[in-house]
């Protein structure tokens, strides 16, 4: 609250003078200032907020005039905001993932679609998944070699990818192999293209945008097939792939969704949580083994039934090393008062979760790295933000951080990572977020007792190629 009493992040019921944050100089031209956020954002924001203080503005190419927030109390009253005063920024990842995209939904749609994703998603469903996780996991570190550095990043997609094939699209033999076929480059390509203007026509096939358009084609022509078989099978609504959840699903008005809005929301899905859960992970493996104290600890709790350390250190990592470090909304009311300012219809809001997480005001001494500031107490949840906030966080939240907790545990059961005193990896921007820029390199030592698998013969079930 302000003090008149007003909310600091609300729509303006009557008319009020537009009143900016200070920000870049007019004279600096919009694809100056593109170039320079766009090719460095995190060094950008935070000179940027030194200079101007918690709340700044740019304008930049593709997205045009942005308001940027990097204080914990400001980001509150972003999320916390109507949704008919902040929708989705614009452009959206759902210019590639489809117009049926949650994405790319607005006001009612969007909180219907929000309401029917929370059945399959809720965290009461994700004990189904977990068995995936673990034997996903043991037949990918199988592999892995001893006494040697590798990167893990490689390994965490490869992981996280035939999670998702067959938790969310509950995929198996030629479906599996399919999609995986389509999503690998397709995700790759997409990246990409994401933040570049779309043009009204892909010029065919050898074009980057054509390659796009032909694999969404042949993504969208197994979806259906899948979708015809399972309406057909007795058995879907025991099933417990996300899937079948979906399909299954209702409306309040006793509606399903459409064949469309299933297609895009599944690849929503899949793009969206699997590459930037293996990110982290390959964060989790690169900040461990520089961490001999945490490490330990973790290793043994992982032969106990607790988890309150492991989910310490997974919020830890994603606190320092977020993969997506900014989360927007668009203005689509009149005016939008943000703390002491007033904001235009289509102003674009940007929550710099980086900054965000580095408040010391929120978190004392913000660049140790200290899982028990988890364990001890809790921070604001509008300091801690790396699935985004309100009605727009990330609706696979839950399955992420079940598939991270396993897949941890599974690993720390198993093997044995040494430590290093190497300094920690620079932040490397590629896909949909910030890599560690040798790929979150480790090295295995010795196998623990085995208790999974053994390292020569285990052939885990449901085991396939790569």
């Amino acid at each position: 609250m302000n003090s008149t009493g007003t909310q600091v992040g609300q729509a303006i019921s009557g008319p009020q003078a537009v009143r900016l944050p200070p920000g870049v100089p007019r004279i600096i031209p919009k694809v100056v200032q593109g170039i320079a956020f766009f090719a460095a954002r995190r060094q950008v924001t935070e000179f940027l907020a030194r200079r101007y203080g918690a709340v700044f503005r740019l304008e930049v190419p593709v997205f045009g005039r942005l308001v940027v927030v990097v204080d914990p109390a400001l980001a509150k009253s972003v999320y916390t905001s109507r949704p008919d005063a902040l929708g989705a920024i614009q452009p959206n990842l759902s210019r590639l993932l489809g117009s049926g995209s949650v994405f790319g939904l607005e006001g009612a749609d969007h909180r219907r679609r929000r309401k029917l994703l929370a059945q399959p998603f809720h965290s009461s469903n994700m004990k189904h998944y977990e068995r995936i996780v673990e034997e996903e996991t043991l037949r990918e570190i199988v592999n892995w070699p001893e006494s040697e550095s590798f990167a893990t990043l490689a390994p965490m997609k490869r992981i996280t990818l035939n999670v998702i094939l067959r938790a969310v699209f509950g995929a198996e033999g030629a479906e599996f192999d399919e999609l995986r076929a389509i999503i690998v480059p397709w995700a790759r390509l997409g990246a990409r293209l994401s933040v570049l203007p779309i043009p009204r026509r892909t010029f065919g096939r050898y074009t980057p945008w054509g390659r796009l358009a032909d694999w969404r084609r042949k993504y969208d022509a197994v979806i259906d097939r899948m979708i015809d078989n399972a309406m057909s099978d007795p058995a879907l609504t025991e099933r417990t792939d996300i899937f079948a959840l979906l399909l299954c699903s209702r409306y309040d008005d006793g509606s399903p969704m459409s064949r469309r809005d299933i297609r895009d929301d599944l690849l929503t899905l899949l793009v969206a949580g699997h590459e930037t859960t293996a990110t982290t992970l390959a964060w989790v493996f690169e900040r461990l083994s520089r961490h001999p104290a945490v490490l330990a600890a973790l290793a043994a709790e992982a032969d106990t039934d607790d988890t309150e350390l492991r989910h310490a250190a997974i919020y830890e990592v994603q606190r320092t090393r977020p993969v997506i470090d900014f989360s927007g909304r668009r203005v689509r009311v009149p005016e939008f008062k943000l703390g002491e300012w007033v904001l235009p219809q289509g102003y674009s809001i940007i929550v710099s979760i980086s900054q965000c997480h580095a408040n010391p005001d929120a978190f004392s001494d913000p660049d140790r790295f200290d899982p028990r500031r988890y364990i001890d107490g809790k921070p604001s949840p509008f300091a801690w933000i790396p699935f985004g906030g309100g009605t727009r966080r990330c609706a696979g939240a839950a399955f992420a951080k079940m598939e991270m907790n396993v897949l941890m545990r599974t690993v720390l059961r198993n093997l044995t990572i040494e430590t290093t005193e190497a300094p920690g990896e620079k932040l490397q921007a590629g896909g949909l977020g910030f890599l560690p820029k040798d790929g979150g390199r480790i090295t295995v030592g010795k196998l623990r007792a085995p208790r999974s698998f053994h390292r020569a013969s285990h052939h885990p079930v449901g085991a396939r190629s790569n």
